[in-house]
């Protein structure tokens, strides 16, 4: 009589059966893969009547600035926004994502969106996905418990804070928000202050730079200051432009076709209506 075998179920824990394979492949000169290295300042603050978040404009592709100008600010909702760093696209696509779950949800209750909701859907989400999607998050917003500012991680956790500062320029802007922030500060002074906690980011972070985007977001009304400051304008702009005059470039051979030859006409009964 044949034995029957007995199917085990897997032993909890990590596996180390790649080790021995990882290890021949670096002996062989196969170098592991490498991240790569995403530049933003984000920042945020709670103030006498609300939330601010600020955002530089630079969009880097590695070592290559490849836009001088996008917006690093998502509306989710009215009354809440987000400032994104990281993947571009992963922070663009969670929150558009908790947007549209948000605005159904406003449909079905007939309820403006609490800021508890759409921190719950994002650590939720991100926390599924393990830190594979690429998107930390300064979420601020005002509902009817009052203002509320959180910051959320890749992983999925997250922490709830009067200032919160994210992206690679997080260290230069969380030092001027730790000398200068106060409670109860007002409009003004806290757009002084998130202003110069992006810029401070800017000229000490590689992958921050160009522009202030700041959002100023009070019970009732939302304001969303694009390009509120202009910090690194551009030193020389050439007076002739790119215009080149007719006649700077050979011409070797130029060939015309009529439109009319190639043209057929059909005729036919008109449609009904």
């Amino acid at each position: 009589m044949a034995s029957a075998e007995i199917s085990l179920p897997p032993k909890g824990g990590f596996s180390f059966d790649l080790c021995k394979r990882n290890g021949m492949l670096v002996k062989k000169g196969v170098e592991p893969p490498k991240f790569r290295k995403t530049g933003t300042t984000i920042v945020g603050l709670v103030f006498k009547d609300g939330i601010i978040l600020g955002a530089d404009t630079r969009a880097t592709e590695g070592p290559i600035v490849c836009d001088k100008n996008c917006e690093k600010i998502h509306c989710i909702a009215p009354n809440i926004y987000c400032c994104g760093a990281g993947t571009a696209a992963d922070t663009e696509a969670v929150t558009d994502m908790v947007s549209s779950q948000l605005e159904l949800h406003r449909y079905a209750t007939g309820r403006k969106s609490r800021v508890i909701s759409a921190l719950t859907i994002l650590k939720s989400h991100l926390s599924g996905y393990q830190g594979y999607v690429s998107a930390a998050l300064v979420l601020g917003g005002v509902d009817v418990t009052g203002p509320h500012l959180h910051t959320i991680y890749p992983h999925g956790s997250t922490d709830s804070l009067p200032f919160a500062t994210m992206g690679s320029g997080s260290l230069a802007a969380m030092a001027m928000f730790e000398s200068r922030y106060r409670e109860f500060m007002t409009r003004e002074e806290g757009i002084k202050l998130v202003c110069e906690a992006i810029g401070s980011g800017i000229f000490n972070d590689l992958g921050s730079g160009s522009n202030i985007d700041v959002c100023v977001i009070t019970k009732g009304q939302t304001e969303y200051l694009r390009n509120h400051q202009l910090p690194n304008p551009r030193t020389y702009v050439s007076s002739r432009g790119y215009l080149f005059a007719k006649g700077h470039t050979e011409v070797l051979s130029t060939k015309i076709i009529p439109l009319r030859e190639k043209l057929q006409v059909i005729e036919g009964d008109a449609m009904e209506e």
